[in-house]
């Protein structure tokens, strides 16, 4: 892998990871792309979802000490928010740790990501209209209101993201939406989410592929570097970018987006085998 290389998977993670448009579905699309796929892909995508996830830290650093401090005081603000990540976060990694070597070899590819991308699209549109349609005021308008039926909700709804090209993002902000969440309570709430959701999913797989990252066999140190620092930098634009951008237009336009990158897979692909199946 190139430094090149490095930076725009770099990008690409930094910028889909907390959009509702699958960073895993848009890696595996690239990495087909760019010809890179198996040990290399793999052992690079742990590495700049870390870099994503120093995103999520830096920007709700203040938050994140006050769950740290929660460990020790439960009832206190920080403490409330530590256990309804913590249920939320179980539904998904108790599906994950039972499922993974499935959904590796066998959604891991092209077709499952098209797929995932345009129904996701098409869910995401017409929930939107139907909102904005009735009108509804949020019942919760922060992360805090959240209750915990509501965050354990949201993650069984995670489990589906376990699909690549669903998008974790997607799932968990249209739950949070359905379940009377304010646009920005849902987000933040998909975005610390993250912290113990990618943060245990980063580890398991550091821990998988140990021997080959810390000898830089795979992937190499400058692209190690570069990967993680320019998915750190785009997520952090993004997240800020992407709080705005909801709370002025929906997830719509998200939605049109995935539906026609979705087609556009599909036609590719069909064309790719000759029209067979």
């Amino acid at each position: 892998m190139n430094l090149f290389q490095a930076a725009i998977l770099g990008a690409i993670e930094g910028l889909t990871e907390f959009l509702p448009v699958s960073s895993t579905g848009h890696l595996i699309l690239a990495g087909h792309a760019m010809g890179l796929v198996g040990p290399v892909m793999n052992d690079f995508e742990i590495v700049i979802q870390a870099g994503a996830l120093l995103a999520v830290l830096w920007l709700y650093r203040s938050r994140v000490a006050g769950v740290l401090a929660g460990v020790a005081r439960p009832r206190s603000p920080g403490g409330r928010l530590l256990l309804k990540l913590l249920v939320a976060f179980l539904p998904a990694a108790i599906v994950g740790l039972a499922l993974h070597h499935i959904i590796e070899e066998r959604l891991f590819g092209p077709l499952p990501v098209a797929i995932a991308l345009f129904l996701g699209g098409a869910v995401m549109v017409l929930f939107e209209r139907r909102r904005r349609a009735r009108g509804i005021t949020p019942a919760f308008a922060s992360v805090d209101e959240i209750p915990l039926r509501v965050a354990l909700a949201i993650g069984v709804f995670q489990c589906l993201s376990l699909w690549p090209g669903v998008s974790r993002a997607m799932v968990t902000i249209l739950a949070g939406l359905l379940l009377g969440c304010s646009a920005v309570a849902a987000a933040e709430f998909s975005f610390l989410l993250a912290l113990p959701t990618l943060g245990a999913a980063t580890l398991f797989d550091l821990v998988k592929s140990r021997e080959a990252l810390l000898s830089g066999a795979t992937v190499g140190l400058a692209a190690t570097l570069v990967g993680l620092s320019v998915a750190a930098i785009v997520a952090v634009i993004a997240i800020r970018s992407f709080l705005r951008y909801l709370t002025r237009h929906g997830l719509e336009p998200f939605g049109w987006y995935r539906i026609a990158l979705g087609l556009a897979l599909l036609v590719l692909i069909w064309r790719t085998h000759g029209g067979s199946p």
